[in-house]
C-alpha cells in the first residue's frame, strides 16, 4: 500500500533513513586486546537428550554465514571470536563472517538476498529488522533452542529490558547482541559550586540546576559565554524516546502510536520551556568538547562515548568529577535500552542449530566480558561483572550506568519502529530548528502521530 507521508517530515526522512539513529557501535581507538586465557572452549553437550531431533553427527563440517554489520575493531574482535569458535567447538562446524560493514546496508542487503540462494543463516541486525522479517515468515522462532534440555540457555543471567526486546507476542525473533542507551552526563564538580549537592532526581531538580548553570555563565566577566549552560540539546531519537519515557508517556498505546497523548505533550513543552528559559542551547560543533569545557552541565552521550568524554577532561586538564545518571522522573529515573542482535534466517534444521550453537558460545561471560572492553556498552549477563574488576576501576562513570540496568526501558517490539524512530528524531530536531514555542508542541505531536500511523500501514 502506498504511504502518505506528510510534507512536514517528508525531506528529512529521506534525508536520514540511511542510517540514523543505529547503536553508537563505531569503534572507539583502544590498544586494548584481548586477555590471554580469557575466551572460551564451548562445553561438549550434556547427556540429556534434545527435543531438536537433529543428529549431532549431520554437524560435522557444517559450514554457516554470519552477517554482521560492523568494521574496524568490533569486525576484528567478532573475526577473532570466529576463529577461536572455528578451532574449538565440539561439533566441528564452521562459521564464516562478512562484514556488511553498518546496519542499514546490512538490511537492504539482507533483504535482497531473501530472493537468492545466497542468504546468509544469521546475521547481527536491530531487533527492528528482526521484528519485521518475522512478521514476513523469514526468521527462525528460537524458543524451542532456549528452551532445549541439551543446547538451551539460561536466560535468567541476561536483565528484562536486555532480553525480553526481541520478543514478538510468545515468539523469539533474536537474542541480544549488544546493548547500549542514552543517559545524561552531570558535572558534579559545578553542580556543588552552584549549591547542589545530589543528583538531580525529577524534572524540576534538573530545570533548576540547569538554570541555575546557565546565569552563573551569563552572571561571570566573559559575554561570549552568555548563551551557554545548563542542558545541551541533543534531538536523538533516543533521547526524545527517553524523555517521552521519563514523564510517563510513550509511543504506543494498545498496540498502535500515539504520540498525541497529555504526557508526551508534558514532555515536549518542559524540554522547549528549558530553550525558552535559556536553559538549555545548541550548536556545540562538540558536546562532549562542551562538557569537558564547562560549556553545560548537563549532555546526553551515549555508552559508547564514556572513554572519550574522559579523554576530553583530561584534555582540557579539567579535573571536576562527573557522572551517570538517567533521565529523571521524580523517582529512579529510567533509561531507553537500545543494540543489535543475532537473528537466525529459516533455513535447513541443521544450520539453525549450527547458528544457535555459535550463538549460545558468544553469550557465555567470557565472550561477554571482551565485548565490552572493546565497545563499552553494557554487559549481557549479570555474571559477566565478575571478569570486569578492573575494568570497573578504569571507568567508573561505565559502572554507573550499569546500575542503571534494573531502570531500563524497551523500545517498541514492531518492524515500523525501523522508520518511526527516524520519524521521530526528525520531527523532534524540527521542533527546536524552527523554534516552536512551547504552548504548540500539540502540533508537533499531532504531525508525529499522523505520520507514524502511516509509515506503519
Amino acid at each position: 500500500m502506498k504511504k502518505t507521508i506528510s510534507l512536514l517530515f517528508i525531506v528529512a526522512l529521506f534525508l536520514s533513513a540511511c542510517g540514523a539513529n543505529e547503536p553508537a557501535t563505531e569503534a572507539v581507538e583502544t590498544t586494548a586486546t584481548p586477555s590471554e586465557g580469557t575466551h572460551s572452549t564451548p562445553e561438549p553437550t550434556p547427556a540429556t537428550g534434545s527435543q531438536l531431533e537433529v543428529d549431532e553427527e549431520a554437524l560435522n563440517g557444517l559450514e554457516i554465514t554470519v552477517w554482521m554489520p560492523w568494521y574496524g575493531l568490533e569486525a576484528s574482535l567478532f573475526g577473532t571470536f570466529v576463529k577461536e569458535f572455528n578451532a574449538s567447538n565440539p561439533w566441528g562446524i564452521e562459521v564464516t563472517a562478512e562484514s556488511q560493514v553498518n546496519f542499514a546496508n546490512l538490511y537492504e542487503t539482507t533483504n535482497a538476498s531473501f530472493a537468492t540462494p545466497n542468504r546468509p543463516d544469521m546475521v547481527i541486525a536491530l531487533p527492528e529488522h528482526a521484528q519485521g522479517w518475522y512478521d514476513e515468515g523469514l526468521v527462525t522462532d528460537l524458543t524451542d533452542y532456549v528452551d532445549d534440555p541439551m543446547y538451551g540457555l539460561d536466560s535468567e543471567d541476561i536483565p528484562f529490558a536486555f532480553w525480553n526486546q526481541d520478543l514478538s507476542a510468545n515468539a523469539r525473533v533474536a537474542v541480544p547482541a549488544q546493548r547500549t542507551a542514552m543517559v545524561l552526563l552531570w558535572n558534579e564538580t559545578w553542580a556543588d559550586e552552584l549549591g547542589f549537592g545530589t543528583v538531580p532526581v525529577s524534572t524540576d531538580d534538573f530545570k533548576q540546576q540547569a538554570c541555575r548553570a546557565h546565569t552563573s555563565m551569563r552572571t561571570d566577566d566573559i559575554a561570549e559565554n552568555d548563551a551557554l549552560g545548563g542542558w545541551l540539546v541533543n534531538t536523538e531519537p533516543m533521547t526524545a524516546y527517553s524523555w517521552m519515557l521519563a514523564f510517563g508517556g510513550g509511543v504506543l498505546e494498545e498496540g498502535n502510536y500515539r504520540f498525541l497523548a497529555p504526557k508526551n505533550v508534558d514532555t515536549f513543552k518542559y524540554l522547549r520551556e528549558l530553550s525558552e528559559d535559556n536553559c538549555a542551547w545548541q550548536g556545540a560543533s562538540n558536546p562532549i568538547t562542551s562538557f569537558a569545557e564547562r560549556e553545560a552541565l548537563f549532555i546526553t552521550a551515549d555508552l559508547g562515548d564514556l572513554p572519550d568524554v574522559s579523554r576530553a577532561f583530561a584534555s582540557a586538564g579539567n579535573r571536576d568529577k562527573w557522572s551517570v545518571m538517567p533521565f529523571p522522573n521524580n523517582g529512579n529515573g529510567i533509561i531507553a535500552v537500545y543494540g543489535s542482535s543475532y537473528v537466525v534466517l529459516n533455513s535447513s534444521e541443521e544450520e539453525q542449530l549450527a547458528s544457535w550453537l555459535f550463538i549460545k558460545w558468544l553469550l557465555e561471560k567470557e565472550q561477554d566480558a571482551r565485548w565490552v572492553e572493546a565497545t563499552h556498552l553494557f554487559p549481557l549477563r549479570s555474571s559477566t561483572l565478575e571478569l570486569l574488576g578492573d575494568y570497573e576501576r578504569t571507568y567508573p562513570q561505565w559502572k554507573q550506568a550499569v546500575d542503571l540496568i534494573p531502570q531500563g526501558e524497551m523500545q517498541p517490539p514492531l518492524g515500523s519502529w525501523r522508520t518511526v524512530k527516524i520519524m521521530l528524531g526528525d520531527g523532534f530536531a524540527h521542533m527546536y530548528r524552527v523554534n516552536v514555542a512551547s504552548g504548540q508542541v500539540a502540533a508537533i505531536l499531532a504531525q508525529m502521530e499522523s505520520t507514524a500511523r502511516d509509515l506503519s500501514k
